[in-house]
């Protein structure tokens, strides 16, 4: 099978591999489609997680073509998404309900081979059937997990005011969840204008291109959606007293943060973050299914992996017009 393997930071390439052997409790996937993310981006960079040479791809979905002897959940010919975390069920974490902070953690497409290649191994338990779905709205099911638990962290409340910086397919998906828990105020800052008309048309009441735009202390609720630290630093003037800043946008490792101490201590702010998702599969599938989050309009490219490169570089050079660019093996 053909797999894009980065063989170390900034060096990637479509090579010829054997298609993998599922084990006992695992099932093998063709890949049918699979987004880069973010993290995919900073893997490829050497800025984030896992080791070299690596298959990356942590959002994807496709068609199970065979199973482990033990495997009793899923079928051959299920149309499945991959949660890509796998926790061990048995760590000091796992057992206090904190999977995603497992202290034995590995992720399909991080620390193991992912969905960036025609077919790819994962655990049955990390399985989920998207029903009717389309694989392309099924490559959402992972970063909506994130997304849910996210707003989640933000303890959203109804008529909650908010606004959320950046409207990447990331931001999009915040924006409606946050509409989906009742925030009945929402405000997008980004620089795209094809981006800032997909947020106005997924229900924004204010959509602005600039910093200054932003109300001081006008948000119940403050989103970062960038993962840069300089606008990342502008949350806590933003938030009201009392209210909440999440840090959801994932910044380079090893970036310092500057934040105005007294500010935070002065407005009582509750600031958090947001690490993956805490099993919230079948809550993104559910949204996706019922068109409570609509995710067709943010696909704006598909290449093959051939070109995973010029991906990285639509995503990394901001072009209007690009939003989630899919791979398709």
């Amino acid at each position: 099978m053909k797999a894009l393997t980065i063989h170390r930071p900034t060096e990637a390439a479509v090579v010829d591999i054997p298609v993998p052997d599922p084990g006992p409790t695992d099932i093998l996937v063709k890949v049918a489609a699979c987004g880069i993310c973010g993290t995919d981006v900073h893997i490829y960079r050497g800025e984030y997680l896992g080791e070299y040479p690596v298959i990356p791809g942590h959002e994807f979905a496709g068609e199970v073509t065979a199973v482990g002897e033990r495997v009793d959940r899923i079928r051959v010919g299920d149309r499945v998404a991959i949660e890509p975390n796998v926790a061990c069920d048995n760590c000091y974490n796992c057992l206090n309900n904190r999977q995603n902070f497992c202290l034995n953690w590995q992720a399909v497409g991080v620390t193991r081979p992912g969905g960036m290649a025609e077919y790819v191994v994962a655990p049955e338990k990390a399985a989920f059937d998207i029903g009717s779905l389309s694989f392309e709205e099924a490559a959402f099911v992972e970063p909506l997990s994130c997304v849910v638990h996210g707003i989640e962290r933000a303890e959203v409340h109804l008529g909650d005011r908010i606004a959320i910086l950046g409207a990447g397919p990331i931001g999009l998906l915040l924006l409606q969840a946050a509409r989906g828990r009742g925030a009945s105020d929402i405000t997008v800052l980004e620089r795209q204008p094809a981006r800032l008309d997909l947020a106005r048309a997924y229900g924004a009441r204010l959509c602005i291109s600039d910093l200054g735009g932003l109300t001081p202390s006008g948000y119940d609720v403050v989103i970062d959606a960038t993962g840069a630290p300089e606008v990342m630093a502008q949350t806590v003037g933003l938030a009201r007293g009392g209210g909440t800043v999440l840090l959801f946008g994932v910044p380079p490792r090893g970036s310092t943060l500057m934040l105005d101490a007294f500010t935070i201590f002065e407005k009582g702010l509750t600031l958090r973050s947001s690490f993956t998702s805490l099993r919230n599969s079948y809550q993104a599938i559910a949204l996706l299914q019922s068109g409570a989050v609509a995710v067709r309009d943010l696909v704006s490219h598909r290449l093959p992996l051939e070109h995973f490169d010029k991906g990285v570089a639509m995503i990394e050079q901001g072009l209007d017009g690009v939003k989630k660019v899919l791979m398709v093996p």
